[in-house]
């Protein structure tokens, strides 16, 4: 579950306009498609050895991933968790490689206490 903060009047105001439904469906099946040329599987459904030889870190990503994990504790199934949800959005971006942006958004959707 991701949550995000209500926005004020003032900032609903001067939001832009997203992206239309049908252009995030065709990123999504874009990238659902190369996930299952890449893998045969979704990324939700990689573990283990398959989930670290798919996720392809850049050594910045790398780098951050594990400063996240030694200040947040975290354990081997978040682990796992954060790459699978970084994975997922370099694939939405149509990168061949999680890059340090990923893993930061990724970071950005878990829940904190």
């Amino acid at each position: 579950m991701v949550e995000v903060p209500r926005l004020t009047p003032l900032e609903l105001a001067r939001t832009p306009e997203g992206e239309g439904t049908e252009a995030v469906r065709e990123r999504v099946l874009r990238a659902r498609e190369r996930m299952l040329a890449r893998q045969g599987r979704p990324n939700g459904e990689l573990s283990g050895r398959a989930l670290r030889e798919e996720v392809r870190l850049t050594p910045g990503a790398e780098a951050l991933l594990q400063a996240a994990a030694k200040k947040m504790l975290l354990s081997a199934r978040s682990y796992d968790r954060l790459l699978r949800v970084a994975r997922t959005v370099a694939d939405l971006q149509g990168a061949e490689r999680v890059e340090e942006a990923h893993v930061a958004e990724a970071l950005a959707y878990r829940k904190t206490l």
